[in-house]
């Protein structure tokens, strides 16, 4: 079939033992976001200062790779350089925020086109795009 993705070289699991094992994903631990190069001062301008996110020290192996993490919640997100970079238009993080209004205007104000999305019943979102084109969705926590 034309198009098809590849089947992946994985035997199913027996699910039977699943539950028992304590080797399953608790979490995430961060995500990352690809960038070209040169794009520190972007991402602290927009990660950090319009989405209010705290600038991380990387480790000192890694500063050598280019780009920069910032703690969102408890995870983190890494922004990292990537050679031929093409920004990710259908794959995307969505961040969780208290004031999806407040966000909305500072990104307006700040030029960032917002895209609004209602098809989501009793969720406020919208989507907007980082410095380099990579899409990125926000939705209001409920009170």
């Amino acid at each position: 079939m034309k198009g098809a993705a590849p089947k992946p070289n994985i035997a199913p699991l027996n699910r039977v033992i699943l539950p028992c094992m304590n080797l399953g994903v608790a979490r995430i631990d961060h995500i990352q976001i690809a960038a070209p190069e040169g794009c520190e001062s972007w991402a602290r301008e927009f990660y950090g200062s319009i989405l209010g996110m705290k600038e991380l020290e990387k480790p000192p192996i890694l500063k050598q790779r280019g780009g920069c993490w910032f703690q969102c919640g408890s995870q983190q997100l890494h922004i990292g350089v990537e050679q031929d970079f093409r920004p990710a238009r259908k794959a995307h993080p969505a961040f969780a925020v208290f004031d999806l209004d407040e966000l909305r205007e500072r990104l307006q104000s700040a030029g960032v086109p917002v895209i609004e999305d209602g098809a989501l019943p009793g969720t406020r979102r919208f989507y907007a795009e980082d410095p380099w084109g990579n899409r990125l969705e926000f939705v209001e926590i409920a009170d």
